[in-house]
């Protein structure tokens, strides 16, 4: 697959990979995505926006540069800002590749880090050396103007240009929540949306405060993806039941609400409202209770979204797949093409 390395989210010559619950698969231009869709279908999106997530500032106590890149916070709740867990990156910034980057200066419980207009304190390691607990100083007002103002939109160096906030925020873009952008939802506009209403498939939202998808280091991005908060409106759960009642298929437009729905369902099928925090790893072993097909970006073998698309499919099919993709020169990472896949749903006797 080919790196796509400008910041389009809808590009007039996107792609569309399927493969069918026969395993069966086509391609198609992107912007037909509505076409695989029947009557009586639910499309289900991540809604959140996307936090300017970087921060570039010194390590207090030696002077030394950092970047911070938050990763994870407790909830949803606005108020809910003072406590992140973040990787740590030493000096250097998205123009080196995120492996190449140097690690940060030995940081412990108590360490202080000046970050632009923000004051944070390391408050412990989590399960790494460069994945932390951080507390900012102030209030919630305080540290929203702070990331408003120093922060930068997580970014790697496959997109040489830096990136501006609006470019990773989706069409449906609501709370801004995400470290980094639920990708798969660049597909959609307004017209896709009417399209769907056209042909009687129905869409919803969720919230989903999607992670980030690598950290350079081979040990820290086996944790991935870390526990995310989501919140599922009743609105949605109520479709999902709707969805099931009339043998409709549920379609998550991203991994984020493939982890938020079937973690909400904790394995019965049944859909609940709310917040929650999403904790499981979704793989082969996994049994998908709630989605039926999902709309996803082109994800290559090794990362944490490959091991999701394990769940809807077969090894030897999902080889085949990326053997397509590379030979049809798909592109991946957040601004590339897109595959839909659906599984073969098992029905109760």
């Amino acid at each position: 697959m080919i790196a796509a390395d400008m910041a389009v989210q809808r590009p007039p010559n996107a792609k569309l990979l399927v493969v069918d619950a026969r395993k069966k698969i086509g391609h198609a231009a992107r912007s037909a995505f509505v076409e695989f869709l029947r009557h009586g279908d639910l499309v289900i999106a991540n809604d959140a926006a996307t936090m300017p997530a970087s921060l570039q500032g010194l390590h207090a106590a030696t002077g030394a540069p950092v970047e911070v890149r938050l990763a994870g916070r407790p909830s949803l709740r606005p108020e809910d800002v003072g406590r992140f867990s973040a990787v740590v990156f030493g000096e250097g910034d998205f123009h080196t590749r995120t492996e190449d980057r140097p690690a940060p200066p030995p940081l412990a419980a108590g360490d202080r880090l000046i970050l632009g207009p923000l004051r944070a304190t390391v408050e412990r390691l989590l399960r790494h050396p460069r994945l932390m607990s951080l507390l900012f100083d102030g209030m919630p007002d305080e540290v929203w103007a702070g990331l408003a103002r120093h922060g930068r939109p997580i970014q790697y160096a496959h997109v040489p240009a830096p990136l501006a906030l609006w470019d990773v925020w989706t069409r449906i873009a609501g709370p801004p929540v995400a470290f980094e952008p639920p990708s798969a939802g660049f597909a959609l506009d307004w017209h896709m949306l009417a399209a769907m209403r056209e042909r009687g498939a129905e869409f919803e939202t969720i919230t989903h405060a999607a992670g980030i998808s690598s950290t350079g280091d081979e040990e820290l991005d086996r944790l991935l993806p870390f526990d995310e908060p989501y919140r599922i409106p009743a609105a949605t759960a109520l479709a999902v039941s709707r969805a099931r009642a009339r043998d409709g298929r549920v379609v998550a437009v991203g991994t984020s609400v493939v982890r938020a729905l079937e973690h909400a369902a904790m394995g019965d099928g049944h859909v609940r409202a709310g917040e929650g925090l999403a904790t499981q790893h979704i793989g082969r072993a996994s049994r998908l209770c709630v989605v039926d097909a999902i709309l996803s970006g082109t994800h290559e073998p090794g990362t944490s979204h490959y091991e999701l698309l394990r769940a809807f499919l077969d090894d030897a099919t999902l080889q085949r797949t990326s053997a397509e993709l590379d030979e049809r020169g798909y592109r991946t990472h957040e601004f590339g093409d897109s595959v839909l896949i659906e599984r073969v749903r098992q029905r109760a006797s």
